[in-house]
């Protein structure tokens, strides 16, 4: 029985400013949306991972334009704006881009069924990880309840997050 190997195609050089700086914008504007005060009562605490998302579109797609400098910045503006522990939402994303480079060549040119699954597995993990940490760093038992709940409406707002950054990939850096 043979092993099937997958490959992973180049990656096009990208010379436009604007798309090379993408990743980074986008990843930012996740972090912005994450903290936004709305005014639904327990938001805060159940707000679904809009950098998780962001982070594992790009490791996914465009690795070479999201640098680990760029996902640690993005982690701590992350931590200050929402007054979390500085460097929880770094180490979440760096942890982030090494799991999934490991296995990004299952994940590309995959439907999105599989691609989504990967995902969930990946918020479960991140979701049980940032409970575990914050437990430890507040010396106390939080709620679980929460972590489930922001967990599951983390993989079910993927799909319109993975649509919105693939079009807007599309759309600045053309097909690919």
């Amino acid at each position: 029985m043979a092993l099937k190997v997958f490959s992973i195609p180049a990656l096009p050089r990208v010379n436009n400013g604007a798309a090379r700086m993408l990743p980074v914008a986008t990843m930012l504007a996740a972090a912005v949306i994450s903290v936004l005060p709305l005014q639904i009562p327990g938001y805060a605490a159940l707000t679904p991972i809009f950098t998780l998302m962001a982070a594992y579109h790009w490791t996914i797609y465009r690795p070479d334009l999201l640098p680990p400098v760029a996902l640690f910045a993005v982690g701590l503006t992350e931590d200050l704006l929402a007054g979390s522990p500085i460097g929880v939402n770094a180490l979440l994303l760096l942890l982030t881009r090494m799991a999934v480079l490991g296995y990004r060549r299952y994940f590309v040119n995959r439907m999105f069924a599989f691609v989504w699954s990967g995902f969930a597995l990946l918020t479960g993990v991140a979701a049980v990880g940032l409970w575990v940490t914050h437990c430890v760093l507040n010396l106390t038992l939080l709620d679980f309840r929460n972590t489930v709940i922001r967990g599951a409406l983390t993989v079910a707002v993927f799909p319109l997050a993975s649509f919105l950054l693939g079009r807007v990939q599309r759309a600045v850096m053309g097909a690919g």
